[in-house]
């Protein structure tokens, strides 16, 4: 469920669930957390690509197993995915995140959490992780579009497409099939050796790493989560 390639200083994750959207099942957060951190430790490694196969990057929390699932069941799976995306805004190397399709939920966290961001065409993103009371990832999307625009999308359950990603800051730069390859190459490509370039990341970049993980413990523990999200997933399929 996620291909790992390292070639001349450059480590690849590939989300490969295709046929689920490529959800965040508790399998493939683990596997994604256990790549992070052994792509950071690597020090010959200067830069980590996350793609996805299939048509979507990323659809969100993979909520198939909700049915069988306790409330610390879903509270332990979110805490992991705070976890990998804290790997991901704290990692002392280049990240570059390209995504195509849905980009939703937790896959546009991972977005968010990225250093590079690119994205195709025919990229949308949403978080409705606030419709059944999760607090996730909303200070760091704050940090790249602004608050306003942060909590309109956040509160409003808004979609927003590659453009409007584009404009705010959100993705870093739109692009083509066609120039995929080029532009990434480009992405990974740095002047500065590992050592200088984590320094420059630690003074540029805030880490509240633990008011983040706070926060989403303490919306994620309110009683009535596993409730709440089978009214969310009820909505969905009445539209």
């Amino acid at each position: 469920m996620l291909q790992h390639e390292t070639v001349d200083g450059v480590t690849t994750l590939t989300l490969n669930r295709p046929e689920k959207g490529n959800a965040l099942s508790a399998e493939l957060v683990d596997a994604l957390i256990e790549g992070v951190t052994r792509t950071v430790a690597d020090q010959h490694v200067a830069a980590l690509v996350i793609n996805a196969n299939g048509a979507h990057f990323c659809t969100g929390f993979d909520l198939s197993t909700l049915a069988t699932s306790s409330e610390g069941d879903l509270l332990q799976r979110f805490v992991r995915v705070e976890q990998l995306l804290q790997l991901l805004w704290t990692a002392p190397i280049r990240t570059v995140a390209v995504v195509q399709g849905r980009a939703w939920g937790a896959g546009a966290d991972i977005f968010a959490s990225c250093e590079v961001r690119l994205c195709a065409q025919d990229t949308t993103f949403r978080f409705p992780g606030a419709r059944f009371g999760i607090v996730l990832g909303s200070r760091r999307l704050a940090e790249r579009v602004g608050t306003d625009t942060a909590r309109r999308w956040i509160l409003d359950g808004a979609e927003a497409a590659a453009e409007a990603a584009l404009t705010t800051g959100f993705a870093t730069c739109v692009i083509n099939e066609s120039e995929r390859t080029a532009v990434v190459a480009a992405s990974v490509s740095q002047a500065v050796d590992r050592d200088t370039g984590a320094a420059i990341r630690a003074l540029t970049r805030k880490d509240q790493s633990d008011r983040d993980m706070a926060e989403l413990v303490r919306s994620a523990s309110r009683p009535g989560l596993k409730g709440r999200i089978e009214a969310y997933v009820a909505g969905l399929r009445k539209r």
